[in-house]
């Protein structure tokens, strides 16, 4: 045998040898081992959350009747008030040029009211003696009597302009009183505030607001993907950031029916009845997060979610089933409900099958299967 031939030989030879090598490592590579696991029953709530905030089921503003300057103030936020409990004061700063032309009415008046009771008296005297026919005494009656009518007007605007009312409801038009039985939230003036009433062109000064604190409500916002979960009646769980450990129940009583746009998505407000509790005092505007059960479902077959895989082609929820140990069989299921733990399995396992968990090592399997 030539040397040429030895060499081709050899080398024939070490790679057969190593061949050998490499084939008998990639058999005697060890099996990964797969923890496994069961199905179970358990109850699935899906929930979400509202932010908002709790305020006071009925709320009033208090205006005044006409417009002046606060005198004094009596009461202040935070104090329990029966209806017609007295609030504040207010001075009437009557208008000098309103009122000026106020006092030349009454003055024409007056005068007007003379010159008719001279003609009424002068009237009546003839009427009497017969020189005057009744209808000429009763027209000169009637004009006397409208010239009182209206010298009592006139002096009664004379009286609104200067001191804010006439005769002896004065004092109703100008004291602030309370409208309703409660807590005064806010007191929005001082002493020395000029204010004004409310009118066509104007809403007014908002002296102060008056709330029932025993009936207290919670007021959010809900996505459009979760409002139309929503069933009037639901009870829900209120958490106030102020009151820690502590959630109150509530019922929900209203779902807007139109959403308005926050920050590119639709939000629909929301009211609930809070339930208080004597132990603990909650102030209008806390605010406040509402846990709202959307589905419940009872003892219902489901698996954690981290045991789902998704097909890349169809994206369909699948997970490998245990036939023998050490081999799974692909499995794809129907889901229902999940919480973002656990999801519900409509079909495609049973209880009685044993589920792979995917770790770690099946990074390479994965990689295999590509």
């Amino acid at each position: 045998m030539s040397k040429r031939a030895k060499i081709i030989l050899i080398c024939i030879v070490i790679l057969f040898i190593g061949a050998l090598i490499w084939f008998g490592k990639k058999n005697s590579k060890s099996l990964v081992a797969f923890e496994t696991e069961l199905p179970f029953r358990t109850t699935i709530i899906k929930k979400t959350v509202a932010t908002g905030k709790v305020i006071p089921l009925e709320e009033i503003e208090i205006k005044p009747q006409i417009a002046g300057i606060i005198d004094k103030v009596i009461l202040l936020e935070g104090s329990k008030v029966k209806k017609g409990d007295l609030i504040a004061v207010v001075r009437v700063v009557p208008n000098e040029q309103s009122l000026i032309s106020a006092k030349g009415r009454v003055d024409i008046t007056k005068l007007r009211v003379n010159n008719t009771r001279v003609s009424y008296k002068r009237t009546k005297t003839l009427f009497e003696k017969g020189v005057v026919a009744s209808a000429a005494f009763e027209g000169v009656e009637l004009s006397y009597a409208q010239a009182k009518q209206d010298l009592k007007n006139a002096e009664n605007d004379y009286l609104i302009i200067k001191r804010g009312s006439a005769g002896s409801s004065g004092a109703a038009n100008t004291n602030i009183i309370a409208q309703m039985s409660g807590t005064i939230l806010e007191i929005l003036v001082k002493e020395g505030d000029q204010v004004i009433q409310s009118n066509n062109f104007n809403a007014g000064t908002t002296i102060a607001s008056i709330a029932d604190m025993s009936k207290m409500i919670f007021e959010g916002k809900v996505d459009e993907s979760e409002v139309g979960k929503l069933v009037k009646g639901t009870d829900i769980e209120v958490s106030i950031g102020a009151i820690a450990g502590k959630k109150f129940l509530a019922k929900l009583n209203f779902i807007a029916p139109k959403g308005t746009e926050e920050g590119g998505a639709v939000q629909f407000k929301i009211k609930a009845d809070v339930s208080l509790d004597d132990d603990f005092f909650i102030r209008a505007g806390y605010s406040a997060n509402a846990d709202i059960i959307l589905v419940k479902k009872d003892s219902v077959l489901a698996i954690k979610e981290g045991l789902l895989r998704f097909d890349k082609e169809t994206e369909a929820p699948y997970v490998e089933v245990e036939t023998t140990a050490g081999v799974f069989e692909k499995r794809v299921l129907a889901l229902g409900t999940s919480d973002g733990v656990n999801v519900e399995i409509i079909e495609g396992i049973v209880a009685e099958d044993k589920i792979k968990i995917w770790n770690k090592a099946s990074k390479d399997e994965d990689e295999e299967d590509k």
